[in-house]
């Protein structure tokens, strides 16, 4: 039986413990209600908010996620409602594409 996942505040790791392993990658993109979220309390209070854009367009916010599991992926998309967001959407990330180098051949 495994222990039930725990969110983690931010900061080093005491000393002895390891950081938790964030493997569960997603992008919540978040459009909110009358009053804008704030970008630098949702990262200081969520490990899980990697990074952000703030965006023009369907949604107001795009957050890049890495969570310990879904139960802290659940508790970020109830916060951020919490928090004002008039509509939460989540993306599960299944790979990162990274451009391969351009390879030049000379021309005969």
């Amino acid at each position: 039986m495994t222990a039930p996942l725990q969110i983690v505040p931010g900061g080093p790791a005491p000393a002895g413990r390891a950081q938790p392993v964030r493997a569960l990658h997603a992008i919540a993109r978040i459009s909110h209600g009358p009053v804008p979220l704030d970008f630098d309390r949702l990262a200081a209070e969520f490990p899980a908010v990697q990074s952000g854009l703030s965006l023009v367009g369907e949604a107001d916010l795009e957050l890049r996620l890495a969570c310990t599991g879904p139960e802290e992926l659940r508790t970020i998309a109830a916060a951020l409602h919490r928090a004002g967001a008039a509509r939460v959407h989540i993306d599960l990330v299944l790979r990162a594409l990274t451009p391969a180098p351009v390879t030049l051949r000379p021309v005969p």
